[in-house]
């Protein structure tokens, strides 16, 4: 089953290769962006406003042209 990135880019037809390829645009690193793709973050539940982690998802929901909360797992 996807996670809620790959279900977000498939909306937009958006690959992998264009969701690393913008995330490392805006600064991320590739195994970050990487992580991101694949839902690690979604089994992490201590986000803080200040943490790096937050920031990288941010640019995620940037890329994906959503907001930051649809990023979180429910």
């Amino acid at each position: 089953m996807d996670n809620i990135v790959q279900k977000l880019a498939a909306k937009i037809n958006m690959s992998f290769d264009e969701f690393i390829g913008e995330m490392r645009k805006r600064g991320c690193s590739e195994p970050t962006a990487i992580k991101i793709w694949n839902g690690t973050y979604e089994e992490f539940d201590g986000f803080k406003d200040n943490d790096l982690f937050l920031s990288n998802l941010r640019k995620a929901a940037d890329v994906l042209r959503v907001t930051t909360g649809m990023l979180l797992p429910r």
